[in-house]
């Protein structure tokens, strides 16, 4: 269900850059004892389940967190 959420958020808004924090706030809740590491976790599932997608990809923004690039 986070898994939706989080690739939700992402492709809706392409192109943004979205922090692990504030991916955690939104779609865990500001009140979440989980880690930032949580997203990384999440992430990594989404691309596994999506690599073969020629749609969108999510990418790792160095230092700042991720984005999705949706291709037309």
């Amino acid at each position: 269900k986070k898994e939706f959420y989080l690739l939700f958020k992402l492709v809706s808004s392409p192109d943004t850059i979205f922090t692990r924090r504030q991916l955690l706030d939104e779609i865990w809740g500001m009140e979440s004892l989980a880690d930032e590491r949580t997203v990384d976790v999440h992430i990594k599932r989404i691309r596994e389940r999506y690599r073969d997608s020629k749609d969108f990809e999510i990418v790792t923004v160095r230092g700042l967190g991720y984005k999705a690039v949706v291709n037309s």
